[in-house]
């Protein structure tokens, strides 16, 4: 069965000396990094593809496991309990407990997730607004961490393809737009720097996005969620999605989505939908470094090529001309080293500064 992360079969550790030095260091700022034995495979591809940095939503019983394989080089972003029976108290008082253990070991950032697949995760407790991003028990958590010093980032929306098949029910999952609702009345009443991930939750959409980024100034969006990105912005006019880049340079971060879990390394058991990515020492390594080739030739070159990574999203909404193990056009957008600079990194320095972020090796010293 061919490798999902490496269709072409290409040498990723050869791959990346073929990539010009980036004009600065580059910071990850959207990754879920757990596994130690994971996280040396990961600080391999970071090295190789020039990622300095990466801020991660690792569980809090794995911080110190990941803090020793990537040191300094590691920044958490504060996550609740996704593991924890009890959905309610995970996002609610044990979410405020977690917010101050996170704080005190570096934490600057704060996500909620609100996905539409969370209405489902509400219905199966009883109730629909466990997720919502303007619930109570979400706001007390918001108001903690913003007397803390907190920026927050959000996940809101999903895939278009996604509201074509899997949120076709509108009266379950309400519009694709309206998820932004609740975040757009939130970015007023919490003044602190936001992150929209995923590009916002709209790569598919530019001009809604430039909306987004003029109405609330303290909006920033981070272009993570490879698949999803590579797919949606190579689709966009090479020209419309440069301007659109320089227009918010300093307000867009560089970012990959990578997961990386232990069970990645071996075949045995059952695994999750994420664990199921690879089986094995060198799948894993491609899973984790075929996300920066793709991205690096996504922003930097102006290639056209399919991507080396099977594209599920193309069989869901066209599965007459597509299987799971195609892939979509990958097309490069070439943009100009002084936008690369700052995307890659200014803007997420000039983000942690903001949010009274520390060194990300302080809190272990």
């Amino acid at each position: 069965m061919p490798n999902p992360s490496n269709l072409p079969d290409l040498d990723y550790r050869a791959e990346a000396a073929s990539f010009d030095t980036p004009p600065v260091p580059i910071v990850d700022a959207h990754a879920h990094v757990n596994g130690r034995r994971a996280a040396l495979l990961l600080r391999e591809a970071m090295d190789l593809y020039g990622v300095r940095e990466i801020w991660s939503m690792t569980t809090l019983e794995q911080v110190d496991a990941i803090r020793e394989i990537l040191g300094e080089r590691v920044r958490f972003i504060a996550v609740p309990d996704f593991a924890m029976k009890d959905r309610r108290e995970a996002h609610g008082r044990a979410f405020l407990e977690r917010i101050d253990r996170f704080h005190a070991l570096g934490a600057r950032i704060v996500k909620f997730w609100s996905a539409p697949r969370g209405i489902d995760l509400g219905h199966e407790v009883g109730d629909p607004r466990l997720l919502r991003l303007d619930a109570p028990h979400r706001r007390a958590v918001m108001d903690r961490a913003a007397s803390l010093g907190m920026a927050f980032m959000a996940h809101v929306a999903d895939p278009d393809t996604w509201f074509a098949t899997k949120y076709a029910d509108t009266a379950r999952y309400g519009t694709k737009r309206s998820h932004y609702e609740d975040l757009e009345r939130l970015l007023d009443e919490y003044p602190v720097p936001w992150i929209a991930a995923h590009m916002g939750g709209s790569p598919e959409d530019l001009d809604f996005l430039d909306g987004l980024l003029m109405r609330h100034p303290n909006l920033h969006l981070d272009a993570s969620a490879t698949k999803w990105i590579v797919r949606e912005i190579s689709k966009h006019p090479r020209e419309q999605v440069r301007a659109f880049m320089l227009r918010w340079r300093g307000r867009i971060l560089f970012g990959s989505d990578i997961v990386t879990t232990d069970d990645h390394l071996e075949s045995k058991g059952e695994k999750t939908e994420m664990a199921a990515k690879a089986s094995s020492v060198e799948h894993a390594f491609d899973l984790y470094a075929s996300r920066y080739w793709a991205l690096r030739t996504l922003w930097e070159r102006t290639v056209e090529l399919r991507s080396p990574i099977a594209d599920p999203d193309l069989a869901l909404v066209d599965p007459a001309n597509h299987g799971p193990m195609d892939s979509p056009m990958l097309r490069g957008m070439g943009l100009p080293r002084e936008v690369l600079a700052v995307f890659y990194r200014g803007a997420a320095m000039a983000l942690a500064k903001a949010a009274g972020a520390m060194p990300a090796d302080a809190a272990a010293r």
